[in-house]
């Protein structure tokens, strides 16, 4: 089964996709699919707790959720909280996951 990455570069304030997306990798998840979620740009706003209860939800059931630390700190978020269980990824991890053709990839 193909492993998902959707990819949020948005943010909240940006009407309800964010939460859309976070609400559609939940329910690959439920559905046993490999999911993860990456935050780039202005969408590493949903990474803050209390921000988008979906990602907190695919957080905590041990699916990936990354941050990219650069927009992280671009954004002055430095010394901000993320929501338990995602974590810091580096340009590595992300080129490795897109490359790799047994990912479906959707970027928002």
């Amino acid at each position: 089964m193909a492993e998902h990455l959707l990819i949020e570069t948005r943010g909240t304030w940006d009407g309800p996709g964010c939460e859309r997306l976070a609400g559609d990798a939940v329910a690959l998840a439920s559905a046993g699919h490999g999911v993860g979620v990456l935050l780039l740009e202005n969408g590493v706003t949903a990474a803050l707790p209390g921000a988008v209860s979906a990602l907190e939800q695919l957080a905590r059931g041990g699916d990936a959720v990354w941050v990219d630390e650069f927009s992280w700190r671009q954004r002055g978020m430095t010394g901000a909280e993320l929501i338990a269980g995602a974590r810091f990824v580096d340009t590595d991890a992300v080129a490795e996951k897109l490359m790799d053709p047994d990912v479906r990839v959707l970027w928002r």
